[in-house]
């Protein structure tokens, strides 16, 4: 899924810096500041407990900072909420609806907290849940439920829409489905910030994207210019019968170089440059490869470099403390 808006406003939509949160002995949140523009989407990345939901609440004003400020529109975060409200719209990781309303009714409810709303069977239609207008929620798949929890943040027509890890613990394919809302709510003009653990999730649908551990920001950038940051830039990915030790020797010498997972003769080299992907090629051509691909580096591997770990893809809810 590739990304091919424009994105011709650059007015900062949010600010904020020096943020820092802090329970007891546990530093949540460590003075990070970052900024978000109009009409793009912003990425926190990291594992559970990063503090990432953490970061997300006190933005949409549901936490207190213990220092630090926040700017939402050009208002105070922190003194300006209900100038703030309005314009914003907030998918929480974990969403209770009450289980004696329908989903249009739900729709009705939450548009009557604000001064004008769209039609509830309007925003199901965004969806593909308008016959399911008169359905509890209870009534719906884990799929179908995500997508109803993001459009009830779009209830009352947001320009800047929040999203706290919107696909957690989905299949692969309602996953993709549901990138593909996002990037179409994006589209219509409005600015998105969403957390999430999935490294290829935030590589497709981010401009600009933080990552964050242990409650700090180690990185922040465009999208591509933090995948440029790799060390070994380029990959090739090959399966063989078997390898002898010379050729071994000499991929060795040329980068990174690993076995796939549980397969003794399928590996996987990274190499720094052009030159040495080259010279990498010709070794392994001579082998008679079974499959052989070349490819960049990714997000993945951005991380990995960055934090020394790997992000484990569980679809498990993040922590209290984050």
């Amino acid at each position: 899924m590739s990304k091919t808006k424009k994105l011709i406003f650059k007015r900062k939509i949010i600010e904020v810096k020096n943020l820092c949160k802090q329970y007891k002995n546990l530093i949540a949140v460590n003075k990070i500041s970052f900024y978000v523009e109009k009409n793009t989407v912003f990425g926190i990345l990291g594992e559970n407990g990063a503090g990432k939901t953490t970061t997300l609440e006190m933005i949409e004003g549901l936490r207190k900072p213990n220092s630090g400020s926040i700017k939402i529109f050009g208002y105070n975060a922190l003194n300006d909420s209900s100038k703030i409200k309005e314009k914003i719209g907030v998918q929480l990781q974990s969403s209770a609806y009450y289980k004696f309303l329908t989903l249009r009714e739900i729709l009705l409810l939450f548009g009557s907290f604000y001064q004008t709303y769209k039609d509830p069977i309007k925003l199901l239609q965004m969806v593909g849940l308008e016959n399911k207008a008169n359905t509890f929620i209870e009534k719906l798949s884990g799929g179908q439920k995500q997508r109803f929890s993001i459009v009830a943040s779009l209830v009352n027509n947001p320009e800047l829409v929040f999203l706290d890890e919107p696909t957690t613990g989905l299949d692969p394919l309602a996953r993709r489905n549901l990138w593909k809302l996002i990037t179409e709510i994006n589209n219509q003009g409005k600015t998105i910030v969403l957390t999430t653990h999935y490294l290829e999730e935030a590589e497709t649908l981010c401009d600009r994207i933080a990552i964050m551990d242990k409650g700090s920001i180690i990185a922040i950038n465009e999208t591509h210019k933090l995948i440029e940051k790799a060390e070994n830039p380029f990959k090739v990915k090959f399966l063989v019968k078997k390898i002898s030790r010379v050729a071994f020797s000499k991929l060795v010498k040329l980068g990174e170089m690993q076995n796939i997972v549980s397969k003794q003769t399928e590996f996987e080299l990274k190499c720094q440059n052009q030159d040495k992907l080259n010279q990498a090629l010709k070794i392994i051509n001579l082998l008679s490869p079974l499959q052989l691909s070349v490819s960049r580096a990714t997000l993945e591997d951005v991380f990995i470099q960055m934090t020394g770990k790997t992000i484990e893809n569980n679809g498990e809810s993040e922590k209290a403390n984050d």
